[in-house]
């Protein structure tokens, strides 16, 4: 027997929000947003919001961060010319590593369409082995940790 399927997210689970307007290529044959766009929106919330709070360089920092897990879950479809709202927060914070979780919201909908996370490990630019957190990204990730 299998396990009930999780109820999508309300906005108030999580912690900051970006807006990320649909663009026309974004919709696939079928008429709705093609699932590999989640992944690119998931991708645009997190780092764009890590350069706003200045702490990703990512074009002279000494720190970058790899994704080596992620996930979707899909509730509701998504289609251009829908505004999605991406809401962010932490839920793990490790010494190198960062477990985000993202929820894509339709327009003015209040529940999630879709739901992912993804994990970065923060590795040397140069070397790309894993290093511990910087202080300022480490305060910046923990003032959105659930």
């Amino acid at each position: 027997m299998s396990a009930p399927r999780p109820a999508a997210s309300r906005r108030e689970a999580y912690r900051v929000f970006r807006t990320i307007p649909t663009r026309w290529m974004d919709n696939d044959i079928y008429g709705h947003m093609n699932n590999v766009i989640h992944y690119s929106l998931f991708d645009t919330a997190v780092n764009g919001w890590l350069i706003d709070q200045g702490v990703l360089d990512i074009h002279g920092g000494d720190q970058i961060g790899l994704v080596v897990e992620t996930g979707c879950r899909y509730f509701a479809e998504l289609a251009f010319p829908d505004v999605v709202t991406a809401g962010l927060k932490v839920a793990r914070l490790g010494t190198s590593s960062v477990r985000y979780e993202i929820g894509l919201f339709r327009n003015d909908e209040q529940d999630a369409a879709a739901e992912g996370f993804f994990v970065h490990v923060y590795v040397d630019r140069m070397s790309r082995r894993p290093k511990p957190l910087a202080d300022r990204m480490r305060l910046a990730l923990a003032a959105i940790a659930i």
